[in-house]
């Protein structure tokens, strides 16, 4: 069972600006929580019991929302504010939090890097912290990518999902052939190619299981021509040595929602206040009023 994650968390999200300025993307809200909330969530309800978080320059606003706070506690229980009381009940999540600091911005493979010491000689789950799977996080991919690591004695397990040919350009995409089971064997993989040099749609989907081997495959990446060392290139240096590298599809409700710009955040922000069980139909209600006016 995996039991150790690393959330980098250290990117500018310059996507973004100016929303991120001062604050990170991942503590933006999607209506009640902050993104990095619900991927908390979901890594604990998958059996996660310790956390990195690899950070930067102006995030200790991550820190101190999974600390507790006393004065606000105490505030809250004069006041008998029982139902404010109760939207803190995520600082008791049974998970052990760590931060270390990414000092100059280098790449995803250098932020996973930051996470060497802390993943030892185990496996590690790697989640990116502005990517959530599933509707308010109700996702068991990453049980599901555990045992199939298990199973198959792999090096990395990606979570993909299929995105449009013409997305293609802003992800990682696999060229992969059929295994057996409900995996596919990774021969390739490619940082944002144009939609001519992409061998497929299957995008990765912020879910990585890797071995500790991943952190010598990374040692050995060159960085790029903006100086920074990509996942990517140290997972095809697993493929091309043979390496078991596997891609599980994401399961159709488990979608991913993936914070990089304005139009997926809003997106995103609408279909989860949609679904709210408390103002989710009041909100429905106002966003159909709206939607009348502008026709």
């Amino acid at each position: 069972m995996i039991r150790s994650a690393i959330v980098p968390v250290a990117g500018h999200g310059t996507r973004l600006l100016p929303a991120t300025k001062s604050q990170p993307k991942e503590m933006l809200p999607v209506a009640r929580k902050p993104i990095v909330q619900y991927v908390v969530e979901e890594l604990v309800a998958n059996g996660i019991e310790e956390i990195l978080f690899v950070t930067g320059r102006n995030k200790a606003s991550i820190e101190n929302h999974f600390d507790s706070d006393p004065e606000l506690t105490r505030v809250l229980h004069a006041g008998n504010k029982k139902d404010l009381l109760a939207e803190l009940e995520f600082e008791e999540l049974e998970a052990h939090f760590f931060y270390t600091r990414q000092r100059f911005q280098r790449g995803l493979g250098d932020a996973v890097l930051c996470g060497q010491n802390f993943a030892g000689e185990q496996p590690v789950l790697v989640a990116l912290g502005d990517s959530i799977l599933g509707l308010h996080a109700q996702s068991k991919a990453v049980s599901r990518m555990a045992k199939l690591f298990e199973d198959k004695r792999a090096s990395c397990i990606i979570a993909v999902e299929e995105v449009p040919w013409e997305d293609v350009h802003h992800y990682g995409i696999m060229d992969v052939i059929p295994s057996d089971g409900d995996s596919l064997r990774v021969t390739r993989i490619i940082e944002k190619p144009s939609r001519e040099e992409a061998p497929s749609n299957l995008a990765v989907a912020g879910r990585y299981i890797f071995s500790p081997l991943i952190f010598d495959m990374i040692s050995r990446v060159k960085p790029d021509k903006r100086n920074e060392i990509q996942l990517t290139d140290a997972i095809q240096m697993l493929c091309e040595e043979g390496k078991r590298v596997l891609a599980m599809k994401l399961e159709p409700d488990e979608r991913r929602y993936d914070i990089g710009n304005f139009p997926s955040y809003f997106e995103t922000f609408v279909e989860f206040a949609l679904a709210d069980p408390q103002y989710g139909c009041e909100f429905r209600v106002s966003l159909e009023k709206l939607l009348a006016k502008g026709k």
